[in-house]
């Protein structure tokens, strides 16, 4: 049997407001909030963008730097985040069919 995987991720909506979780099933667990399927902060605010994540081993490690991150004055994050995503690109873009949106009428031309 393999060894498991963790992962410690930070979501961001639009206007960068962000959520920082810990997972053993990454694709599943950004699918759940982009779904909007487990009510709550990431829901409310549309907060739905992978832009960083790291992989751990050990559940244990993998919470404790869940904890340590949660812990940072937001210049932190944003430093760690732009280190490896300086566009903030959402990095699951390949991952799921793109969110649909209904198109406004009001935006049609007469």
């Amino acid at each position: 049997m393999g060894e498991k995987t963790y992962y410690v991720y930070i979501l961001s909506s639009r206007s960068r407001t962000l959520y920082i979780g810990v997972t053993g099933n990454l694709i599943r667990r950004v699918w759940q909030h982009r779904e909007g399927t487990v009510p709550g902060f990431t829901s409310m605010y549309r907060i739905h963008r992978l832009v960083y994540y790291e992989r751990y081993r050990d559940v244990r490690r993998a919470i404790a730097r869940e904890t340590e991150i949660k812990k940072w004055r937001r210049e932190k994050k944003v430093a760690l985040i732009e280190k490896e995503n300086p566009r903030w690109q959402d990095l699951t873009a390949e991952w799921f069919e793109p969110v649909k949106t209904k198109a406004d009428s009001s935006l049609r031309s007469e």
